[in-house]
């Protein structure tokens, strides 16, 4: 049976596209047939951005799923959350048009690694949010988490809401992809790694500089 994960992040801009793309590698290191999905892309055009650095951390060219779109079936162009960036280019998000899409994946790949757009509270519509997408569907979670400052305050609010609404979430990824300060950069590490013995079965991955 294929497993499907979504991966969301603790803000924007956290280096969720770099996690994701790095832990579908590793999921391939395995043998694992392994594929990356992005929840909804906005500020593109075209293939998913997002799509394409997934590829590329994972060391393979673009997927025929991909230039069909079925590895991300909503896009829209202004840079901004979902449910404004849809609005800006006049379209309703379909829902059910993502979902079909994650469904004909799950017929082809064991593993589903889905890419969220921002944080897990980021508006898809006026009427739900990412959160409320994933809790209907009982995916599990991965949180990708950085160094920045602040990202502590932001993680844990993240795993508390997670668990308020009993979604798994089964690791934890710190992206250190980028320039941080490393006082700040090495106790949030060890605060969070700290914090996550409180959840079960929450592993701990540590996403490279460069990957």
């Amino acid at each position: 049976m294929s497993k499907t994960i979504f991966i969301t992040g603790i803000d924007t801009n956290t280096g969720k596209s770099y996690a994701t793309g790095y832990i579908a590698k590793q999921f391939m290191e395995q043998g694992k047939k392994v594929i990356t999905q992005k929840f909804i892309q906005t500020g593109n055009y075209g293939i998913s951005e997002d799509i394409e650095i997934h590829r590329k951390v994972m060391g393979i060219d673009l997927l025929q799923d991909d230039i069909d779109g079925v590895t991300c079936p909503v896009i829209l162009s202004y840079p901004a959350s979902p449910h404004l960036a849809a609005k800006i280019d006049k379209v309703d998000i379909d829902i059910k048009k993502i979902t079909a899409a994650t469904i004909m994946l799950k017929k082809r790949y064991d593993i589903i690694l889905i890419e969220g757009a921002g944080g897990i509270m980021t508006p898809v519509n006026d009427s739900i949010t990412t959160l409320d997408y994933i809790a209907a569907r009982r995916y599990p979670v991965i949180i990708v988490t950085s160094p920045k400052l602040g990202s502590i305050n932001h993680t844990l609010l993240t795993l508390e809401i997670c668990s308020y609404y009993n979604i798994k979430v089964t690791a934890v990824a710190y992206s250190k992809f980028g320039v941080y300060d490393r006082i700040i950069c090495d106790d949030t590490e060890q605060y969070l790694k700290k914090y996550i013995r409180n959840f079960k079965h929450c592993a701990w991955i540590e996403i490279p500089d460069i990957v």
